[in-house]
């Protein structure tokens, strides 16, 4: 069920959060190659497919906390943006000399990727070129890719410690398979 939007501006927040973001990220699968993603390692044991559903509602959670402050949000190109910002379709972790570097260089990888696929805002574009600030030295232009940016940080660095120490993720597990 695609969403229409009376405007370019879409700050309404919708009622649903995670319905919201999987669907949006059903409709990326079918329209582009997402469902890829979930075969490449990004974090300790996370999906690349995961982590980009995280960060989309980690972003779509701080929006909604600024638009009750009153702040304006693009929710559709924030989610989508969000969910595309690591779209560089390969595994980072194998020996490939274009793979140096990653973390600099993959925000333009996915971007490029992204393009192939889909028709992107220019809000979608940013999130996705930037959303390595500091790494990548030039900081977002817009306030979704702001959002986005930190969401990431935030996924990223709880991804990390989880699969380093064993969180909870790790305990999840032992116990379903108990």
């Amino acid at each position: 069920m695609k969403r229409r939007y009376a405007s370019a501006r879409d700050c309404a927040c919708p009622e649903h959060p995670l319905a919201y973001v999987r669907n949006m990220a059903q409709e990326l699968e079918k329209e582009g190659r997402l469902g890829l993603t979930r075969s490449f390692i990004q974090h300790g044991d996370v999906s690349v497919y995961a982590h980009m559903l995280s960060v989309a509602r980690h972003s779509l959670h701080m929006a909604q906390v600024l638009a009750r402050a009153g702040v304006d949000i693009d929710t559709r190109s924030l989610v989508r943006g969000a969910l595309l910002h690591d779209y560089f379709l390969y595994d980072w972790h194998d020996s490939d000399p274009s793979h140096r570097l990653h973390g600099f260089k993959h925000p333009f990888f996915a971007l490029e990727r992204a393009e192939e696929d889909f028709d992107l805002t220019p809000i979608e574009r940013n999130i996705i070129a930037r959303h390595m600030f500091p790494l990548v030295p030039i900081p977002p232009a817009c306030r979704e890719a702001w959002i986005v940016c930190l969401a990431d940080k935030t996924c990223a660095l709880g991804e990390t410690i989880d699969g380093r120490i064993g969180g909870s993720r790790q305990v999840k597990r032992k116990r379903k398979r108990a």
